[in-house]
């Protein structure tokens, strides 16, 4: 339906009467509460959308409808229309799924020193590239790099923007043109089709397969070095598990065998493990340390897994190595900026200083007892039934995931609230439209809470949201 009707060819005189009496968008635009709207969403996109809502008016007079042309209710509708068009996509949400790292829930969630780190970095000018006591431009790597050394014990460190990126440097700079060898057991793909082929082929380095799937042992490595050969790589199965009879080389044996031929040794190690993941009742993952221990040359690692920092690459080992990339023609394109950089600073401060267990939030969710978890969701329970006298739920065991490309097919246990409804597809589309969305997960047709992910300063958020989704629903 055009915006304007021409009169003269509405032969209704009570319709031509009603369109007649619709109001303008000048005065519209003269009402406080739009000129409150206006403050708000700007001039230009509350114009648009109270002619949108004049427009809409207009067409539902000549259907023969009776809509509310009130000035008021004009103003109404434009707000509805700008809500919804200045309703970001990258909003907080509410993870009640249980899944500790959740890859689409932005995986770790930063401390508050790395919050408060990443506010002072944007808000103030900062000494990213700036030495205050010589005066002089410095490297904006020196920050982290310092940590990471204390941490890890390697020699230097570099940080990426992302751990894909690591392997991309690191490949380009010292494989570029010759072979690598790898595990045939161990060409992991992750999310996109990104796998250690596809990276072999981008960085122009050669890939060498050796071993079987299921079992790979030192021996098949030293059979496959030749003439051409740079390195020996182990890639860590982060997002799988070999069971049964499988058997891989040991880091230190790839190493040793490397040295022994004047070749490197590199360790995609993914997940940046610092403390040990077994303390919590999980299977061990291989930690930073012990990479650097077993004489890896060049180790690199996710900042935003288990390590419990901002989305980054980070590259330790050798000097001569990181020497290396610090020159290479990638390193503009994949340096990390000053707010991943801030933050990770603040996220590893918690390492050296020993609190990394009660500081880094994904740790403290890892950390969580079932006792404590029981008493959040009995109190859960005992609200929601006072505030809806008919709601079908009870407390059941479950299992929360750690996930997020990490520690796969490893589970802490958990309790949740379950709430039984007709629909539970229906009762998680509402839960997720909320003004701060609840992401929760279905298990026997049940819709389960684990309080494990909320945070306590959310679990009002929490009961207010499954209230008004229930409401909405027909139980």
């Amino acid at each position: 339906m055009p915006e304007k009707i021409r009169l003269s060819n509405v032969d209704d005189p009570e319709l031509r009467a009603a369109l007649r009496a619709l109001t303008s968008v000048d005065r519209l635009m003269r009402m406080k509460p739009a000129q409150d709207l206006e403050r708000v969403y700007g001039r230009t996109p509350t114009l648009k959308a109270l002619r949108a809502a004049l427009t809409d008016a207009r067409a539902a007079l000549v259907d023969g409808l009776k809509p509310d042309t009130t000035g008021l209710a004009l103003i109404n509708d434009a707000r509805r229309r700008l809500r919804l068009r200045f309703v970001p996509t990258l909003q907080p949400t509410l993870n009640a799924t249980g899944i500790v790292i959740h890859p689409h829930l932005g995986r770790a969630v930063l401390s508050e020193a790395a919050e408060k780190a990443i506010v002072e970095a944007a808000s103030h000018y900062i000494t990213l590239e700036y030495d205050l006591n010589e005066g002089r431009r410095a490297s904006r790597l020196r920050h982290a790099e310092a940590l990471l050394k204390e941490i890890t014990g390697a020699e230097a460190a570099l940080i990426v923007n992302n751990n894909a990126a690591a392997g991309l440097l690191a490949l380009s700079a010292l494989a570029k043109g010759r072979e690598v060898i790898v595990s045939r057991g161990q060409l992991v793909e992750v999310s996109g089709g990104f796998n250690i082929p596809r990276l072999m082929r981008q960085c122009r380095a050669q890939l060498v397969e050796v071993g079987a799937t299921n079992r790979t042992r030192i021996g098949d490595y030293e059979r496959g070095i030749t003439r051409q050969t740079a390195a020996l790589m182990r890639v860590h199965n982060t997002n799988f598990r070999l069971v049964g009879a499988a058997e891989a080389a040991p880091l230190e044996q790839m190493a040793r065998l490397a040295h022994g031929h004047g070749l490197w040794c590199f360790d995609d190690l993914g997940s940046g493990a610092l403390l040990d993941t077994a303390a919590l009742g999980l299977v061990h993952e291989p930690t930073v340390q012990e990479s650097i221990a077993a004489e890896a040359d060049l180790t690199w690692f996710s900042g935003d897994k288990l390590l419990g920092g901002p989305q980054c690459g980070i590259l330790v080992g050798r000097s001569e190595l990181i020497d290396k990339l610090r020159r290479h023609p990638l390193i503009r394109a994949l340096r990390a900026d000053k707010l991943t950089i801030a933050a990770l600073t603040a996220t590893l401060d918690h390492y050296r200083r020993g609190e990394a267990n009660t500081h880094i939030p994904i740790w403290r969710i890892m950390s969580r007892r079932v006792p404590d978890l029981q008493r959040t969701v009995e109190r859960w329970l005992l609200i929601l039934k006072a505030r809806v006298p008919d709601l079908n739920a009870d407390i059941t065991p479950t299992r929360s995931t750690v996930n997020g490309g990490v520690l796969m097919s490893e589970t802490l246990p958990s309790v949740a609230l379950a709430v039984q409804v007709n629909e539970p597809d229906s009762l998680l589309m509402r839960l997720r439209r909320l003004e701060l969305p609840i992401i929760a997960r279905i298990e026997e047709d049940k819709v389960l809470f684990d309080p494990r992910t909320v945070f306590e300063h959310q679990e009002q958020a929490l009961i207010d949201g499954i209230c008004a989704a229930l409401v909405a629903s027909d139980m």
